[in-house]
């Protein structure tokens, strides 16, 4: 089971058979492709945690890089670089990147460098994980008799839930639920968002910070609880990797 994904933006063979096969060690499913239009398609319509863009292709890797900083479901991926044969362009994006590999790229490097990023892909992932789980909640609407019903799935941002009540897209409410393995009640602020086939997406519009800190731990853990346990020694191993691989981006950034 894929842990995250990746778009692979190359059109050589030998990377892309390097990086997918290192990429499929983490767990992490490569989605392939060659050419410009498919790119911004897939950037344009579907979410990825992490995005490696070989500079060979040069203009046109710009242009990628561009349009993920611009993209509302991609800005925050994390993003990767394949130094192409003109030393110039690899200079010219570095500073769009958090990661460059340096061509001829080893195998080992490929791993070493991948493991090293693996907890901030995971963290990536993270901002949308919908976890699996059926609690009672209830739905309080000013003025109105209360909604009761079950969740399907909680990630940071809301929660969906199954209900044959159609409530109105953008209606504010309020909702009741208890987190698994806790017993404080939960109260918040919440958005209707979409209603369709008998289930209801619910936006969180205010949580505190400690009911968002209780909720990030919750999913951080039930996220970790899935993994592969290979995996999950990777993501331990690399947090310290990361957040020096971080610090040293901002300061050449800031630079």
């Amino acid at each position: 089971m894929a842990t995250a994904f990746a778009l692979l933006v190359s059109a050589d063979t030998v990377i892309i058979q390097q990086f997918s096969h290192a990429l499929r060690e983490l767990s992490i499913s490569p989605h392939v492709c060659q050419e410009l239009p498919e790119s911004i398609r897939l950037l344009t319509n579907r979410k990825f945690d992490a995005l490696l863009v070989d500079l060979q292709l040069e203009e046109e890797s710009g242009v990628i890089l561009d349009l993920v900083r611009l993209s509302p479901l991609n800005r925050t991926a994390v993003t990767f670089a394949i130094s192409g044969s003109d030393a110039d362009v690899t200079a010219a994006f570095r500073k769009k990147v958090v990661f460059v590999f340096e061509r001829p790229v080893p195998a080992q490097s490929i791993r070493r460098t991948l493991r090293s990023a693996y907890g901030l892909i995971l963290r990536e992932q993270r901002r949308y994980f919908r976890c699996p789980v059926t609690i009672p909640v209830t739905i309080l609407r000013q003025g109105m008799l209360e909604v009761r019903c079950y969740s399907v799935n909680i990630s940071e941002g809301g929660m969906a839930v199954s209900t044959s009540v159609p409530l109105g897209d953008g209606e504010n409410v309020r909702v009741h639920f208890i987190l698994p393995d806790n017993k404080v009640p939960w109260v918040a602020e919440s958005r209707i968002c979409w209603w369709k086939a008998g289930r209801l997406g619910i936006r969180f519009l205010s949580l505190s910070e400690e009911q968002t800190s209780e909720l990030q731990s919750w999913l951080s853990k039930k996220q970790q609880a899935i993994l592969p346990e290979f995996v999950t020694r990777t993501f331990q191993k690399g947090e310290s990797s990361l957040i020096t691989a971080l610090a040293a981006k901002k300061q050449e950034s800031r630079g």
